[in-house]
């Protein structure tokens, strides 16, 4: 049987770790020197391969090195890993939780946290133990620290949910030249970066629902002497339920290799409130600072309290946070190749305002963790905007986060970027459409011919990224009036960049979590493609079936419409169309004269074939394809799907026919 690369090779490193444990070079070496000798002085004048191993076999020292070196079979506990930057991590034994075997560097010190249970998960203590076979809601866990992402298997949504994982966290200490440099316990005391745990439910229909947003601060192990410790994490819900716990994770936190010496657990402890104490001072006098500028900009002009300025904002667990906190330089890697395929990227990932408990038409406020909205999969506007304005500016654009209304006056979020040559461009989040602003000018001539406004957005009251937040303190604040000179002082009102960095600076203990990395889709497009045309011919084949109607296909029809859908993709991504005509032309070629093709072409964010054949139908048009009736009819369909990071995908589907027209 033969091994992947990838086991063989840490096959290797295990062999090599135990030969240099047991010292078999050296016990080689001295066999080899006495064996030398005694040949020189028996006369012999060569010393063959065949005499060494009679040598060591005698000394047995092959047999000691066989009867120490075990294998264990695996078993199916292993660290789920997110990043494609990492490698797949092995545990062994679920009963044993001392780490067995790894890809893990001897040099460098790891974090291993084991997820041994989950209980009092109270919402779920009515719900029956799920039967094999029977679809159900599961949670997922997923977890971020500092560059590395996991997540765990899916197991069902009960009341005590069996959540149990090991993930293996590699420590990192900072500075140049110290990355490759194993941490000790004083580097890692200084180490703030908290493991942020989010907890995802899905249902059988595949909508998320973010159950619990949780940072661990794990430096508690440090002052243990052995190096690990077992607690249990109460997670709380998140929204206007921020304060009901959702339920309890056992959770045990071990260092390897131990440390040779401990910290006692009054520095920790020490450690931990000076930073809360640094925390909430910076905290305090950036809200006497932000008070302060607030008056200012309202003594400009009376009319200025109506604007959408927005300082502040609520995360997913209801702490406040300035704006300008939600916004970090972020690159995509190889993963994204051009900021149009951000956009897209970001296009994809669903919209949805927080949930509200109870009636009413109020917004409830929330904007999320970016952690937080990558594993949820969706968000509101807030969200994709600040994700969008991260990964532009990751790709050296000069980009904002605009707060302002829409053309019917609801609030909004978008994204701006400036040119060198001051062109003003706006990004929409949600559906990537970009729009190149030109301000009326309203001193004008009245003759004078005026740009028209080409974007839905109505007003804007402030602009901000991670180093910058300026009001709008214009005589209007209409768009399409606004002169978006932000080093004009009289037409903006810039906060304090150092006030801001204090606050929201990568070293600030207020500020959000790095941001985690992207990961790379998991999903196969061709073999998704496949699936889901597979199951909308069956869905369209029944259809026609309950109306009496046979269904014939036409497969050099559907292969056709294949360039279709990639030129449909490419123009969302570039905005430039392209390939329609050669698309055109082969249709021409394999419609015969005298017969009639009809195609509908539509766009989904999910892969669940029954909706997406549901949603077709409401349409009159694809109604009329899928219930054609004539001469000759020949059904086709083709289906495509496009993977992006965070496995969004963008699902093209087009339902055609071609039949003999009769008059």
């Amino acid at each position: 049987m033969s091994l992947p690369p990838e086991k063989a090779t840490e096959l290797k490193q295990m062999i090599h770790n135990h030969l240099l444990e047991m010292d078999v070079h050296g016990k080689i070496r001295e066999v080899l020197a006495e064996t030398m000798r005694d040949h020189q002085d028996s006369g012999h004048k060569s010393l063959s391969e065949a005499d060494l191993l009679r040598a060591l076999q005698r000394r047995g020292i092959v047999d000691d090195l066989m009867k120490d070196l075990h294998f264990t079979q695996e078993t199916a506990t292993s660290a789920r890993v997110a990043s494609p930057l990492q490698p797949a991590t092995h545990f062994v034994d679920k009963d044993v939780p001392r780490l067995k075997k790894s890809n893990v560097d001897p040099s460098r010190r790891y974090l291993y946290l084991q997820v041994l249970g989950g209980k009092a998960f109270l919402e779920h203590l009515q719900e029956p133990d799920p039967l094999p076979g029977r679809v159900c809601s599961t949670f997922t866990l997923y977890l971020h620290f500092r560059d590395q992402r996991f997540h765990s298997k899916p197991v069902p949504c009960v009341c005590e949910p069996d959540l149990k994982e090991g993930f293996l966290l590699e420590m990192h200490r900072d500075g140049a030249g110290k990355k490759s440099s194993m941490a000790d316990a004083t580097s890692m005391l200084s180490m703030c970066d908290p493991v942020h745990l989010v907890l995802i439910k899905t249902d059988p229909s595949g909508e998320t629902a973010l159950v619990s947003s949780y940072c661990l601060d794990w430096r508690t192990v440090l002052s243990s002497p052995s190096s690990k410790i077992s607690c249990a994490v109460e997670l709380m819900g998140v929204g206007s339920e921020s304060r009901v716990p959702a339920g309890v994770l056992n959770v045990s936190v071990e260092l390897y290799p131990p440390l040779p010496e401990t910290l006692s657990s009054d520095v920790i402890s020490t450690q931990q409130s000076l930073e809360r104490q640094r925390t909430a001072e910076k905290e305090r006098l950036f809200l006497v600072y932000a008070k302060q500028w607030w008056r200012e900009f309202l003594e400009i002009r009376p009319s200025h309290q109506s604007k959408l300025v927005k300082i502040f904002a609520q995360d997913e667990n209801c702490v406040n946070r300035p704006v300008c906190s939600y916004v970090r330089v972020l690159r995509a890697g190889r993963l994204l190749e051009n900021p149009r395929q951000a956009a897209r990227f970001v296009s994809l990932l669903a919209q949805e305002k927080a949930p509200v408990v109870g009636g009413g038409t109020g917004k409830q406020e929330q904007w999320c963790t970016l952690m937080a909205f990558l594993c949820r999969g969706k968000g509101d506007c807030e969200d994709h905007a600040t994700l969008l304005c991260s990964l532009l500016l990751g790709f050296g654009l000069d980009a904002y986060v605009c707060v302002g209304t829409k053309s019917k006056g609801g609030p909004h979020t978008w994204v701006l970027t400036r040119g060198t040559d001051g062109s003003i461009t706006f990004w929409e989040s949600l559906t990537a459409h970009r729009y190149l602003h030109r301000a009326i000018d309203p001193d004008a001539p009245p003759l004078a011919p005026q740009p028209k406004p080409s974007s839905p957005y109505r007003t804007v009251g402030c602009v901000f990224n991670h180093q910058s937040f300026l009001a709008n303190c214009q005589p209007s604040d209409a768009v399409e009036l606004c002169v978006f000179d932000f080093q004009n002082q009289s037409r903006w009102k810039a906060m304090s960049e150092a006030a801001l960095q204090s606050v929201c600076g990568p070293g600030a203990t207020t500020a959000l979590p790095p941001p985690p990395p992207l990961c790379a889709p998991s999903l196969d497009p061709a073999a998704a493609s496949n699936q889901l045309e597979l199951e909308l011919r069956y869905l369209l084949y029944e259809h026609r079936k309950d109306l009496d109607l046979a269904t014939v296909w036409d497969d050099h029809l559907s292969y056709l419409l294949s360039s279709a859908l990639s030129a449909y993709e490419m123009e969302r991504c570039t905005g430039v169309s392209c390939g329609n005509e050669e698309f055109q032309d082969a249709v021409r070629r394999a419609v015969p004269d005298g017969h009639t093709f009809k195609g509908f072409p539509i766009h989904f964010l999910h892969r669940n074939a029954r909706r997406a054949f549901a949603t077709c139908l409401r349409s009159p048009f694809c109604e009329e394809i899928v219930c054609c009736r004539g001469d000759h009819v020949r059904l086709a369909v083709r289906v495509r799907v496009f993977a992006y990071p965070e496995n969004a995908c963008a699902v093209w589907l087009m339902f055609a026919v071609k039949y003999r027209s009769v008059l």
